[in-house]
């Protein structure tokens, strides 16, 4: 057997990253997919961190630094649990999601906490303020289009979430 058959069948690649050093075409459902992922355990996060941080009157820096690390945790949480499901150790599933889920993650958070205090009053609108919760949904929504081809290049490149792939 060849060596990149065997290097391909001992960490479980189903073809999903590509072969021989060529990835996958990349397809916009794909790239969706992907950015519909991470936008989960990113919103989860992004949400939690607004809505403590408004409840709890935190400074608008404070409450946007906790969005920020909550959507990290959660979006790299969610990644890891598909992996360890896998049968992959913590270690090895952490470093996966590293690579998975940085990148988008981190244009998520730019886009959708730029969004959140460029809006006149969203960061300062209340937890039952309309306001508040369409600037966020605004947000999420705007992060979504924006960090779409931002995967679908990274997957195109056998990036991103096509590491993951190779766990499913």
């Amino acid at each position: 057997m060849d060596h990149d058959h065997d290097h391909n069948h001992a960490h479980g690649h189903h073809g999903h990253a590509g072969h021989g050093g060529h990835a996958a075409p990349a397809t916009w459902r794909m790239a969706a997919q992907a950015t519909l992922h991470c936008l989960t355990g990113c919103a989860i996060g992004e949400v939690l961190g607004m809505v403590i941080g408004t409840a709890a009157g935190l400074h608008n820096g404070a409450t946007v630094a906790l969005s920020i690390a909550l959507a990290f945790v959660f979006g790299y949480a969610l990644t890891m649990r598909g992996v360890l499901r896998a049968g992959v150790p913590l270690r090895q599933a952490l470093k996966v999601a590293l690579a998975a889920d940085t990148l988008s993650i981190a244009v998520m958070e730019i886009i959708d906490n730029t969004v959140m205090v460029t809006i006149p009053g969203a960061m300062d609108a209340g937890l039952a303020d309309l306001l508040f919760w369409g600037a966020l949904a605004g947000s999420l929504a705007l992060a979504f289009v924006i960090t779409t081809p931002v995967n679908r290049w990274m997957i195109g490149r056998g990036k991103g979430h096509a590491v993951v792939h190779a766990y499913h």
